[in-house]
């Protein structure tokens, strides 16, 4: 049996300023859906943590307002950017006689027997799969167990869950939710010296030694030396 959830909430003046709601410590809010009228709300924002937590959007919950119990989704919530603190609450109001559309978590267990004995990885395709049910029936989440992937390139399929009785995935059987890739190859640079680096390298190593023979060097020094020779007077 599900446990009840249940939310508190009161008419909300819209002449009213909302950031003072907020600072206030309530957070405002609309319901709306099925044949109820767009009402504006506010409810207190700690109690909204509570049932939010437990309840997600994907988990029915009772709205009291006044003494009024109403079946409802939490369709959106929209937080502060900068501090993370609830804006908005939209709630949907939902007929317990039609089908409605949701998504649903999918929660992964076990040991993938693939990743720990041949080092693949694991791609997660989709993380929740959108439902049509009855408001009754939406399940609190779909569980994938991983130790069946024992080889790489094994996958797990929307054909593969246990899907409660009355409750129709919209994604098509064969679509992948979680998959085993192979592990990424090491790439290997090689390191290419160019042919300015080569002749910078040679002329290093060439640097102090004596020039070969027959350089240009060699040949002005031994013309050098022998116009020296030239110009000596013999000896008598």
């Amino acid at each position: 049996m599900k446990q009840t959830i249940s939310l508190s909430v009161s008419n909300r003046d819209t002449a009213h300023n909302v950031k003072h709601m907020r600072k206030a410590g309530d957070v405002p809010g609309v319901i709306y859906g099925n044949t109820m009228k767009n009402t504006a709300i506010q409810c207190n924002a700690k109690e909204l943590h509570g049932v939010y937590v437990k309840a997600g959007e994907n988990t029915l919950v009772d709205v009291d307002m006044g003494g009024k119990k109403v079946p409802c989704l939490i369709h959106a919530i929209s937080f502060n950017p900068v501090t993370s603190a609830y804006e908005h609450i939209d709630l949907y109001a939902v007929d317990m006689t039609k089908k409605v559309t949701t998504n649903v978590p999918v929660i992964f267990i076990g040991e993938c027997p693939a990743v720990k004995n041949l080092g693949g990885v694991l791609l997660t395709v989709h993380s929740e799969l959108e439902v049509t049910c009855l408001p009754s029936d939406i399940p609190a989440n779909f569980t994938v167990d991983l130790s069946v992937l024992e080889n790489l390139r094994d996958s797990i399929t929307v054909a593969k869950l246990n899907v409660p009785t009355g409750v129709t995935i919209t994604k098509s059987p064969e679509t992948a939710i979680i998959i085993v890739q192979e592990p990424r190859k090491e790439e290997v640079v090689e390191t290419v010296v160019t042919g300015t680096a080569e002749g910078a390298a040679a002329g290093a190593t060439a640097d102090g030694a004596a020039p070969a023979a027959g350089t240009p060097a060699d040949a002005k020094t031994s013309d050098k030396a022998a116009g020296k020779d030239a110009k000596a007077p013999a000896k008598k």
